[in-house]
């Protein structure tokens, strides 16, 4: 059966949406619907959310408007879209952390923050904003959540303070609210020293 727009697409098997089966977000939709999100993020990375519209998009690829609207049923889902390759793009670097000798979380944590350094505002999107899950690809953000929980020992609440305190490292950092003489490394090395139970080990 045919993807409606906005959804993955389904041509070619069956869309196994389980976490660590699923095929990567971007092959699972259509080639003009990776075109779509690939011009998406380097818009947003360019201007920020704040500046983001349809219009400006469709500029970039050179179409009108109502074309994107064929792909994705709403600017929502677009956002959706961008949020699932950023979920799948994160649980890749972090399934690499369970494989290393250092801590796990420690590990995961440094990664999280080169992640956001690097994408300021594909992160923004994706931890500082009203999630709509309805509208993930499916099994993306399990994604990135499966391997956190694993490197915390099946702790869930564990998982989340690890997070809680490496978002709010993170968001606090991009939005320059350290001051200027704050040894970020040693803040993070020492909260997640508290946190990562292979490094009380």
């Amino acid at each position: 059966m045919q993807a409606r727009p906005g959804e993955p697409s389904t041509e070619g098997g069956t869309d196994r949406s389980g976490p660590g089966t699923a095929a990567p977000v971007m092959d699972r939709l259509r080639p003009r619907a990776r075109e779509i999100v690939t011009v998406a993020r380097q818009l947003l990375e360019d201007e920020g959310m704040e500046s983001f519209s349809m219009r400006k998009l469709a500029d970039r690829l050179g179409v009108r408007a109502p074309v994107i609207y064929k792909h994705f049923a709403s600017k929502g889902a677009l956002v959706a879209a961008l949020i699932s390759v950023g979920f799948e793009e994160q649980g890749a670097l972090f399934e690499a952390a369970l494989t290393s000798s250092d801590p796990a979380l420690t590990t995961m944590a440094a990664l999280y923050r080169a992640y956001g350094r690097d994408n300021p505002h594909l992160y923004r999107l994706m931890y500082d904003r009203d999630l709509d899950r309805s509208l993930l690809l499916p099994g993306s953000e399990e994604r990135a959540v499966i391997p956190v929980v694993q490197a915390a020992g099946g702790d869930r609440d564990l998982a989340r303070a690890a997070w809680a305190f490496a978002h709010g490292m993170m968001i606090l950092e991009l939005n320059g609210r350290f001051p200027a003489d704050a040894d970020l490394e040693a803040a993070w090395r020492r909260g997640m020293a508290s946190l990562d139970p292979s490094s009380r080990a």
